[in-house]
């Protein structure tokens, strides 16, 4: 009999599958510039005005005055309690040293026992102690506003006031006055720049103009100055004594702004006008 199975197919070429291209999301780019945010509002800072050094450790245990009880009570702060009034405490309370490192403490707002204590502490100057302080950044901030106010102002008196005007101070201040003027208010400069209120202060203090007048009759050969009183350079009449151990001119400065020595002083002003 014949063999009527159907005959195999030649195997053909795998069907061509279409691929589809699938894209991934683009990454968010990462900003590397981000800055942290500290909230300087919700930190109190304090500071040691008195010693201090690298580490300085302040009493964590005290005994104050209470005006609202008019009692005397002990606080003590202990990180793990609720209150510092040392006879509200637990018996698990752990006594916590504070230590300022750099003269410096901050404070932040989640830790209000330390602020309380701080702020109740009997050596805090608030409450008329002497070792430390809270800052007060806004009052910190306007004192430096008004220190570098001060010194573009001394600045700009040594840049436009006349050698003859700066003279009086640079003598007040030491400075020697017969090198250049432009040394003289190098060094004038230096001085405004370390107390700026001071230095604008003296140009309208008489004890400095009254000096300076005194030196320069000295220079100008109109008084004599020695260790035991200024003199007249021509009559060598004495003017005021020196008591012993005391600078001559400090003692003529002094006499001469009393009404006994108003009229002297009058008279030297006049003979260092005719130079």
């Amino acid at each position: 009999m014949a063999n009527t199975a159907p005959a195999k197919k030649a195997p053909g070429r795998p069907k061509k599958v279409e691929s589809e291209t699938i894209t991934a999301p683009a990454a968010k780019p990462v900003d590397y510039k981000v800055k942290q945010v500290i909230n300087t509002e919700t930190t109190k800072f304090y500071e040691i005005v008195k010693g201090g050094g690298i580490m300085c450790r302040i009493k964590s245990e005290v005994t104050v005055y209470d005006p609202v009880e008019k009692i005397t009570m002990a606080l003590r702060y202990c990180p793990n309690e609720r209150t510092i009034v040392r006879d509200e405490q637990s018996q698990y309370a752990r006594r916590e040293h504070i230590v300022f490192n750099d003269k410096m403490l901050a404070v932040e707002y989640t830790n209000p026992n330390l602020i309380e204590f701080l702020d109740r502490h009997p050596d805090n100057v608030t409450n008329g102690g002497s070792i430390f302080k809270e800052i007060d950044k806004a009052k910190s901030a306007e004192e430096e506003l008004d220190k570098e106010f001060a010194v573009h102002e001394a600045v700009a008196m040594i840049r436009e006031k006349s050698i003859d005007e700066l003279l009086p101070v640079a003598m007040a201040l030491g400075i020697n006055i017969k090198q250049k003027n432009v040394e003289i208010k190098r060094e004038m400069l230096n001085d405004a720049k370390k107390n700026p209120s001071k230095f604008i202060s003296m140009f309208d203090n008489p004890t400095v103009k009254c000096r300076s007048a005194v030196m320069q009759a000295v220079d100008f050969q109109i008084l004599k100055s020695n260790k035991n009183g200024l003199y007249w350079f021509d009559s060598n009449r004495l003017i005021v004594s020196t008591p012993p151990g005391s600078a001559t001119v400090d003692i003529a400065v002094r006499f001469f702004m009393t009404e006994k020595g108003a009229e002297t002083y009058d008279q030297i002003l006049s003979e260092l006008d005719k130079i």
